[in-house]
């Protein structure tokens, strides 16, 4: 789960200033976190105090978004999501954005199967994003880091990736030229997960992701998720990101790594 906050910490000034290069300071004093690392700690909450079944996941899953969204309000939400945290009778909205897989980690990370990421990830996600490509971006991640917490290689998450989800047939390189901001799963979860297959190490991996442009807090927070499963977090770099919460946030994630 850190890994998500570390890409989106990272990535924050990069959103609508974007480089196309992997050569860039990893944090500077500019650096944030936004409703990506705020949506995660929500996700995480509400899988974690929900009954041992999930039956009431869903409506964990609208009571700790919305408590933490209204806790954060400046961090950059979306229109119809800002609208959707303070409505008293929230409803999902048919949103493929691609705001579904940034904040799902915890449906990897927390998972006891492959068949339960899926589930965990589907129950968090239909509160609004409820399009097929909405669900299926939260799922292809949560799946992704599961297998990569299950210590699956590259190759076999790729293919299992390709199988169900995506057919990702670029590279990096090829896209890195042509490749603008875009809020969708479709056209987001599929560079961000090339970014982690791509990649040598989590760095690398949350460099990669930066490097194309694009939706860059967020393109890095799912690519980091994976990378963290995959790779686990240099010391230095956790201690740095976490150095960006606040107390709530930190005391959350001392309960998860301490």
């Amino acid at each position: 789960m850190l890994g998500a906050i570390i890409g989106d910490i990272v990535g924050s000034i990069y959103e609508f200033r974007n480089i196309r290069t992997k050569d860039f300071p990893l944090f500077s004093d500019r650096c944030f976190f936004t409703d990506d690392s705020v949506m995660t700690f929500a996700i995480y909450l509400a899988i974690k105090n929900a009954k041992d079944d999930y039956s009431d996941l869903e409506e964990k899953s609208v009571y700790y978004m919305q408590k933490l969204g209204k806790a954060y309000p400046d961090r950059g939400y979306g229109g119809r999501f800002a609208l959707w945290l303070i409505n008293p009778n929230p409803k999902p909205y048919n949103s493929y954005g691609n705001g579904a897989a940034m904040r799902v980690s915890a449906a990897g990370f927390l998972a006891s199967s492959l068949e339960e990421a899926k589930l965990l990830a589907n129950k968090v996600t239909i509160v609004t994003h409820n399009h097929p490509e909405g669900l299926k971006g939260a799922e292809a991640t949560a799946v992704a880091i599961y297998m990569a917490r299950c210590k699956k290689n590259i190759d076999e998450i790729k293919k299992y990736i390709c199988d169900n989800y995506y057919k990702i047939d670029f590279t990096l390189d090829e896209i890195r030229p042509v490749y603008f901001f875009n809020e969708t799963c479709q056209d987001t979860v599929p560079q961000a997960l090339e970014a982690f297959f791509e990649s040598t190490s989590f760095e690398d991996a949350i460099r990669n992701a930066i490097s194309i442009g694009g939706d860059s807090d967020t393109l890095a927070a799912i690519t980091g998720a994976i990378a963290e499963a995959y790779y686990g977090i240099p010391e230095d770099i956790k201690n740095t990101a976490i150095s960006y919460l606040d107390a709530y946030l930190k005391s959350i994630i001392n309960e998860i790594y301490m």
